[in-house]
């Protein structure tokens, strides 16, 4: 019997890798994508909101709920790609390689991506807990996202290299990337420094 159920599992899984695997991986791949590109509006947003750059188009209500709509979306295409691997049917990756970094045989361009998501999965929790904690405390978690955001940028950029996918993907990659790295620079820079290249207002006394 014990033959017989094994002889059956061989026969499936053969039925079946051909078409269950490319659909997964496919599936991995489209939302490895998704997720990056939100992950890059995400921390575009992030920073026209904190700053209040383009308040007078949309309203500070409307650049917050923006701004969780993309992160929401960027941790549920992030899971989804993820969870992905763990369906194939030939090599698949185990939860514990996919969710718990620095495990024996992982990959650096994995170990940026699982400690990426994993910092913005916990930014994305905590989001709602500012009136429960200090605003510096809340502020200092936050900014984390600015290295989790390079981290996931690393890990797709490698991973496109690593599959072969870069030559399709690269164009639009380098588009969003470009402009969640601006506003991030910017956002660091001196007021004075804003203020000369007329991105702001200058403050008169």
């Amino acid at each position: 019997m014990v033959e017989t159920w094994h002889d059956a599992t061989i026969f499936l899984t053969q039925q079946f890798q051909p078409k269950t695997d490319p659909a997964a991986r496919n599936l991995a791949a489209f939302a490895a994508r998704t997720s990056y590109a939100a992950t890059m509006l995400t921390l575009t947003w992030g920073v026209l909101t904190a700053t209040g750059w383009i308040r007078s188009v949309t309203g500070r209500k409307g650049l917050r709920s923006t701004h969780m709509v993309l992160a929401t979306a960027t941790i549920i295409f992030g899971l989804v790609h993820a969870l992905g691997f763990t369906y194939l049917t030939v090599a698949p990756y185990s939860f514990a390689y996919m969710f718990v970094p620095f495990g024996s045989g992982q990959e650096g361009r994995h170990i940026a991506g699982i400690v990426g998501f994993e910092v913005m999965f916990a930014i994305f929790l905590t989001a709602g807990l500012q009136r429960f904690t200090s605003y510096r405390r809340w502020l200092w978690l936050h900014r984390c996202a600015y290295p989790a955001v390079a981290l996931i940028a690393i890990h797709s950029w490698f991973g496109a290299i690593a599959n072969g996918h870069l030559s399709v993907t690269w164009l639009a990659g380098i588009t969003l990337l470009v402009p969640a790295v601006t506003v991030s620079m910017l956002r660091f820079m001196p007021a004075r420094t804003l203020e000369r290249i007329g991105l702001v207002e200058e403050q008169v006394a």
